[in-house]
């Protein structure tokens, strides 16, 4: 490699290491105020939404881990560990879908929980821009769970507002299931060895 190449490297490992800080610290503070957002709006999708912000400080520490090694033994261990990160994923939303059109249960919209997500969308672009340019599959990986975070906002907040606009409750329990089958999809792709 030469000096150039390593220099773009180094810079690349360091982006790949500010853009996990952040979204370890964005969801650190996000279980907090998705928490308040969830109770003012009395909805379970945001509470659940909060409580995915677990799966997701789990990826990150498994990303900032693997940034700090080298090797494939330490690769592969941490595209399993954000496999099952995925995994829990899954679970987690067809149980919260599943429960909300079971019980036909009814949320409020919520400002705050709408202003809180729009940063999901930027980080999981720049970790799967980052992830590719340095040809790191577990970065990459953990982007695709940032993205999923991401579209399960924009499905809690579509559902959110479909509720509020027209009277749709079962709207964002629908999306969850679509989030479902992506999880899975991620999940079968990590631990068949497509990454």
């Amino acid at each position: 490699m030469t000096g150039t190449d390593d220099a773009t490297r180094q810079r690349l490992v360091r982006r790949g290491f500010a853009l996990e800080y952040a979204t370890l610290g964005w969801n650190v503070i996000g279980i907090v105020v998705l928490a308040v957002a969830a109770i003012a709006a009395r909805s379970v999708a945001l509470a659940g939404f909060g409580l995915d912000s677990l799966i997701e400080i789990g990826a990150s520490i498994v990303v900032i881990w693997e940034l700090s090694g080298s090797g494939e033994d330490r690769r592969r261990r941490g595209l399993k560990l954000i496999g099952v990160g995925f995994a829990l994923l899954a679970v987690y939303l067809l149980v919260q879908s599943t429960w909300v059109l079971a019980t036909g249960f009814r949320p409020h919209h919520s400002p705050l929980g709408i202003g809180w997500t729009a940063v999901m969308f930027a980080l999981a672009a720049g970790k799967a821009r980052t992830g590719t340019a340095l040809d790191n599959p577990v970065l990459k990986t953990e982007g695709r769970v940032t993205l999923i975070d991401g579209l399960l906002a924009a499905a809690v907040l579509l559902g959110l507002l479909l509720n509020s606009l027209a009277g749709l409750w079962w709207a964002d329990a629908a999306a969850g299931y679509v989030l479902v089958y992506y999880a899975l999809r991620e999940v079968m792709e990590i631990f068949a060895g497509a990454h």
